[in-house]
């Protein structure tokens, strides 16, 4: 059987690999996803909806002015699971383009379906490592916001390293930010929140948004998710950061 597109996005997709100390090393390598399994439907979705939906991994930065026809301000999510808060945003806020950035094809192929179903075009995905997304195809001061919602808190102690929350993340998104733009990251781990916490509160020309000076609650704009609102029928906290640049 001939492999679609759907399918070698599946099985190529790079990865980053970081120095001990959180460090990016430009060496990629290629590997195999081990990921749920992706439906035939989530497969058509990619294959045929592609086109409009998507954008692949550029050397150069991306025309944001042309992909989505507007000079709407643009809001980058790194790890959208299967997309349907990302989906919701963009169809509350048509003022605003977003992208999505999901290194796993059945949570790829269920966003562009949500999409496609809602009828939104203020939202293109991306399959591929995030950290080259960053680095070569998003121009320096062209973000309007950073969102990272539930990240993998890697939670042994050995591993802490391996977050995707490290100081030389932040300058490149920095880079990346416009004067104003925003990062909002949540966690229902309280100690990769505190990590969070101090990674961002070691930047002057971040402005942190809580009138406490550590976390906001939840923002309305931020839609619950099935994840979440079952966390919190258990007693699980949820913590929301909200910095902006100066």
């Amino acid at each position: 059987m001939e492999q679609t597109f759907a399918d070698k996005k599946r099985k190529t997709v790079e990865q980053a690999e970081f120095t001990a100390d959180g460090r990016y090393m430009r060496k990629v390598r290629s590997f195999v996803l081990r990921t749920g399994r992706l439906s035939d439907f989530q497969r058509d979705m990619m294959n045929h909806h592609w086109a409009d939906l998507g954008l692949d991994y550029q050397a150069t930065p991306f025309d944001f002015n042309q992909i989505f026809g507007n000079a709407n301000p643009v809001v980058l999510e790194i790890g959208f699971g299967m997309g349907k808060s990302l989906v919701e945003m963009a169809e509350q806020n048509p003022d605003r383009n977003y992208i999505g950035i999901e290194v796993h094809t059945p949570g790829v192929g269920a966003c562009i379906a949500y999409a496609v179903e809602k009828g939104v075009k203020n939202l293109r995905v991306i399959c591929h490592d995030a950290t080259e997304i960053l680095r070569d195809s998003i121009a320096d001061q062209s973000l309007g916001g950073l969102q990272l919602y539930f990240p993998d808190p890697w939670q042994k102690a050995k591993h802490h390293k391996r977050r995707i929350v490290q100081p030389a993340f932040i300058e490149r998104v920095l880079q990346k930010l416009r004067s104003d733009g925003f990062i909002h990251m949540a966690t229902d781990w309280e100690n990769y929140a505190e990590h969070m916490l101090a990674v961002l509160r070691s930047f002057p020309e971040l402005k942190n948004q809580s009138p406490s000076g550590d976390f906001i609650p939840r923002p309305d704009f931020r839609p619950l998710t099935k994840f979440e609102e079952r966390g919190q029928k258990l007693g699980h906290g949820v913590w929301d950061l909200y910095f902006i640049k100066g």
